[in-house]
């Protein structure tokens, strides 16, 4: 008598997903447990089971349908039990080494779904696990500890804080309860997704938490080692890539959820990959196999419009000329150096220098002063040039905007965020004002004074640093004239501001004392022409000597 078969429960919160791959057919005898078809939900991908031993009558769904809980999607008929093949696989360990994988596979998914496969009634000690940090942060480093195993715990309260590339985050706890362990000291560098201790709910029985565990690569038992060369034999140039064959639109890539994260985590296009698993199945060893080919590729081709591939230069040892000292970069260091060797190389800088005669605009904001320490701010000139800059982003358009060189596009932005940069005791940070066309110059005053509270607290929201549209890096409070900056990327041009100083300017036939301020443009050259940026710094110019335009034209 055939039986229906239907989509099981699939954890808290999961009402179906979309189907990826079926590994049966109709006539297949399965046998209880044996994966039917692999769905996709919106945290992970999950393997259904036959609940049943038996002969597979009916098959109603193809890769690609959507699919809910309770729905029928075939029959199965029962038969007996399949008969077992010991002798079979032992002659044949690659079928066991499969097994493996996907044991293994099985229990990455257990790990990466974690509290959705928890039910109510289910014990609580809950991993403690890094979450996400904001766009682009893939982790960073411990730098102190606010709890200790045994303190009681509520949600919400800050666990331990991290360092990012320009940041301090705090780790919340995701629940109340009380913390069991914490794996991780001061110092240790971790990543998005890491483990790093547990903590048990209240009024839950405690349940032993499964750590995830470094697994073998049994794939490598699968694949015969390439030979390895020797120094001073030549290596033979790379093959060409034969790229995975192109996939129907909306197609599911064939492959498990930890293999996926490998691929992201090294870089590799999972599009790209060819299968050579079940059924054209992605494996770890695949991906692995590519990123290897791409790299023997990249290494061997030449770099276009370039005579000679850039070298490190070796450091020669600086003991043997007198003592030293070394010191490890921290986290904005390491991120500055990487983010600015990309913006140097990649973006074809032009500086452009000017004056603007700031001589009223200082006695305005000196006379508006009072005005805003009653609103509990302090209004600074460079409150005063963000705002500027803002108007001047909307009647320059070209320079709110981004190049996307991969898809050969021009990306322009509807909103106006204005980053600053700031000069910290661990190195420059950049903070973005959102929406700084909408604000008063008051208000941008009081944005900065927030934000310089969160500098000497040494803790600043990565959210704060993203999403700029133009930097403002004002030197003035220092000392200096005119310099180059850097663009900040992914922006296209940055203005810097040195000091103001008094000097003679012919007016009316007389020269007369008035306070100038150098300025220094830099702009992509890609995207933006010289004719647009002299008109930019003429624009800028004329709206700090007369702030009216703000107004008539921002």
């Amino acid at each position: 008598m055939a039986t229906e078969m239907k989509v099981p429960a699939l954890g808290e919160g999961v009402e179906g997903g979309k189907v990826l791959t079926i590994e049966v057919a109709v006539g297949d005898q399965v046998s209880e447990g044996q994966t039917l078809f692999e769905l996709e939900t919106g945290k992970a991908t999950v393997e259904v089971p036959a609940s049943a031993d038996g002969v597979i009558e009916s098959l109603s769904v193809s890769e690609g349908d959507e699919l809910s809980v309770g729905d029928v999607f075939g029959a199965l008929s029962g038969g007996a039990e399949a008969p077992a093949e010991p002798e079979a696989q032992a002659e044949n360990p690659t079928d066991q080494s499969d097994q493996n994988d996907s044991a293994d596979e099985e229990e990455d998914l257990s790990d990466e779904t974690g509290a959705e496969d928890q039910t109510d009634e289910a014990p609580s000690e809950i991993a403690i696990e890094i979450p996400a940090l904001g766009e682009g942060v893939e982790g960073g480093t411990v730098v102190s500890i606010s709890v200790a195993p045994g303190d009681e715990i509520s949600a919400d309260q800050t666990l331990f804080e991290l360092e990012t590339g320009k940041a301090t985050v705090e780790v919340p706890a995701t629940t109340s309860g009380t913390l069991n362990n914490l794996t991780v000291e001061e110092g240790d560098e971790v990543k998005v997704g890491d483990t790093v201790g547990s903590m048990t709910g209240k009024g839950a029985a405690p349940k032993k938490v499964k750590k995830a565990k470094k697994k073998t690569d049994h794939s490598q038992t699968k694949h015969v080692e390439a030979p390895k060369i020797s120094a001073s034999t030549p290596a033979a140039p790379a093959a060409p890539l034969q790229a995975a064959a192109e996939r129907p639109d909306n197609s599911p890539v064939p492959a498990s959820p930890s293999v996926r994260k490998f691929a992201r985590e090294i870089g590799v296009d999972i599009n790209q990959v060819p299968g050579n698993g079940p059924r054209g199945r992605i494996q770890m060893q695949d991906v692995k196999a590519w990123s290897k080919q791409l790299h023997q590729q990249q290494s061997a081709a030449p770099v276009a419009g370039a005579t000679a591939v850039a070298k490190k230069v070796p450091l020669p040892d600086f003991s043997k000329f007198g003592e030293i000292e070394k010191e490890k970069m921290n986290a904005i260091r390491r991120m500055t150096v990487e983010h600015m060797d990309n913006c140097w190389s990649t973006i074809p800088h032009v500086t452009q220098f000017d004056e603007a005669d700031v001589t009223d605009l200082e006695a305005l904001r000196k006379s508006f002063q009072p005005k805003a320490e009653k609103a509990g701010a302090k209004l600074t000139m460079t409150a005063m040039l963000i705002k500027i800059m803002a108007s001047a982003l909307k009647a320059f358009p070209n320079f709110n905007a981004s190049i996307d060189t991969e898809n050969e596009e021009v990306i322009y932005k509807k909103y106006v965020n204005v980053g600053c940069a700031v000069d910290t005791p661990k190195g420059l940070v950049v903070p973005v004002i959102r929406n700084t066309d909408r604000l008063n110059m008051i208000e941008i005053s009081k944005e900065l004074g927030d934000i310089a509270g969160s500098m000497r607290d040494g803790k600043i929201n990565p959210a704060m640093l993203q999403g700029g549209c133009i930097t403002l890096s004002n030197l003035g409070g220092l000392s200096g004239k005119h310099f180059t900056p850097i663009v900040n990327g992914p922006e296209v041009a940055i203005l810097g501001v040195g000091r103001a100083s008094m000097k003679p300017v012919w007016q009316n036939g007389e020269f007369v004392p008035r306070l100038m301020m150098p300025l220094s443009l830099s702009y992509d050259h890609r995207l933006i022409d010289g004719a647009d940026g002299t008109r930019f710094m003429r624009w800028i110019v004329d709206a700090i000597e007369q702030p009216l335009l703000i107004s008539l034209e921002g």
